[in-house]
């Protein structure tokens, strides 16, 4: 089973050979240096053919000697920071599982081969702070390095590491000038992989775009967004695989949102690959959303449940929901997993990047940002106030019900579009984003009502239940009832603060 190992926070040095230790009892803050401790470590390091894992600087090894005997999978998570992710040692070129699951959404296909092989001695020393506080850590490593894939001569050379234990990162600045004393420098390589693998070692993938501003292109707004969606997106791959419910809510917000950008700002770009791209999101969103509904839903009839009368709560009542639910939940699920393996996914997910690195734009793309972008927000505005005026004039039961639905929708996409330009319209882009974020909220708890009743309706259609238990899910059905009629009360009051509300392009 993994185990996280925290995050690993470390500086490494260039050494030549014949270099003398640097005086490690001259760093300040440093009041004892422990007895040095001696280890050999052999590593084998795994990535795809096309080295993706290390064009995300991700590293992925298995590793025997020291004190972390094992596979241990590292992911950046900033400057000099990376989190590791630890499992038993198992066999030797079979990835476990539980690390699988975090890095496919990067392999996207792709198989795992050996790219390099190293063998390190390595000499530690702990170094001890003011009562005996661990600061950190320096190894003096000499290292022998083979690269398998694409293969390449072995080489040979001599690191530094400085990893902080308990100190803070200010440890570095205090180390560094006992360090260079000797003749050292900043390492050029963020891994002992890069230099292992020399100039077969790829560039880093882009994961930002800058910060937009008033005065460039509406192109920057929305590509920067599209950004942080995607970037969204791949960090809760992981933890939709590994079954976690909120890697499953945010992976599938993260779609629509982006699904969301393209509706608002479709006119930039070429119709086609729009299309492409929604289609595949829609797809997405579609399958993600299967199970996280069903979990919603069971959630909410169970505090239905909970708040009946002692007696009303049995078994027979609470059965059919559990089971109904459960299995669609457990259906969904199982249809989500086989999805995140599918070519179709992959390739969406390529597809994305692709359209964020270089979107087919139009010429209004290029338009300033601040004008452009208040013009499509306001229109997404009016879509809403034509999906209110809809609402108003609809028919009570289910017309009314659709009609709401619709309000919930393009009250999304407005917060949507308000978010995409928070920070080019400030304050007024973020008030316009809770009040649609509002209206949303509002009508979710509409809408979930509506597909509660529709439900408890089809359970309530089973001849075999007791008559008991279809009176107690009309009971039910009855609560839901007044939850939807206070929900269109809060709506109704909900828009009439919202009425007007606009990004004027001068702000």
């Amino acid at each position: 089973m993994a185990s996280p190992g925290g995050v690993e926070t470390e500086q490494k040095y260039e050494a030549d050979a014949a270099s003398a230790l640097p005086a490690l009892l001259d760093i300040p803050g440093v009041e004892r240096v422990a007895e040095p401790m001696q280890d050999r470590l052999e590593a084998v390091y795994f990535d795809t053919a096309t080295l993706a894992l290390a064009a995300r600087r991700i590293t992925l090894r298995r590793r025997t000697g020291g004190t972390d005997n094992g596979w241990n999978l590292k992911l950046p998570v900033g400057l000099d920071r990376r989190q590791e992710v630890h499992a038993p040692l198992g066999q030797p070129e079979s990835v476990p599982e539980e690390l699988l699951d975090r890095v496919l959404v990067y392999t996207r296909g792709e198989d795992l081969v050996p790219v390099a092989r190293l063998s390190t001695g390595r000499t530690t020393y702990r170094l001890y702070g003011p009562g005996g506080n661990h600061l950190a850590d320096f190894a003096d490593d000499l290292v022998h390095a083979e690269a398998l894939h694409p293969p390449g001569p072995g080489v040979d050379w001599r690191e530094w590491e400085i990893e902080l234990v308990h100190g803070t990162s200010d440890f570095f600045a205090a180390a560094a000038d006992a360090l260079t004393a000797t003749g050292a420098d900043r390492s050029r390589y963020g891994s002992k992989l890069a230099r292992a693998l020399g100039d077969a070692f790829p560039p880093e993938v882009a994961t930002g775009t800058g910060v937009s501003h008033k005065k460039g292109p509406v192109l920057d707004v929305v590509t920067a967004y599209l950004d942080g969606q995607i970037s969204e997106l791949l960090a809760q791959d992981p933890g939709v695989r590994l079954g976690s419910p909120e890697a499953l809510h945010r992976m599938r917000s993260a779609t629509r949102r982006f699904r969301s950008t393209l509706t608002t700002y479709r006119g930039l770009f070429s119709r086609t690959e729009v299309r492409t791209l929604e289609d595949g999101l829609k797809w997405l969103a579609r399958i993600l959303g299967r199970p996280r509904d069903a979990e919603v839903m069971r959630e909410r009839l169970r505090q239905h449940l909970r708040n009946l009368p002692k007696g009303l709560r049995t078994r027979t009542v609470s059965g059919p929901v559990e089971h109904a639910l459960g299995s669609a939940y457990n259906a969904g699920y199982k249809e989500v997993l086989k999805t995140l393996e599918s070519d179709r996914y992959y390739r969406l997910l390529d597809g994305l990047e692709h359209f964020r690195d270089h979107p087919p734009t139009r010429p209004r793309a290029f338009r300033p940002a601040r004008k452009e972008t208040a013009r499509l927000v306001n229109k997404a505005a009016k879509s809403l106030d034509r999906s209110h005026q809809a609402a108003a004039h609809a028919k009570a039961g289910s017309a009314r019900d659709a009609a709401l639905h619709q309000v919930r929708k393009d009250a999304k996409r407005l917060r949507h579009a308000a978010e995409s330009v928070a920070g080019i319209h400030g304050k007024r882009a973020r008030t316009l984003s809770r009040s649609a974020h509002r209206l949303q909220r509002i009508l979710g708890i509409h809408q979930d009502s509506v597909v509660a009743r529709v439900f408890l309706d089809s359970l309530g259609e089973d001849t075999a239940l007791p008559e008991g238990t279809t009176l107690v899910y009309r009971r039910i059905h009855d609560v839901e009832e007044r939850v939807a009629r206070a929900a269109e009360k809060k709506y109704i009051k909900a828009r009439k603060k919202a009425s007007g509300l606009r990004i004027d392009h001068r702000s």
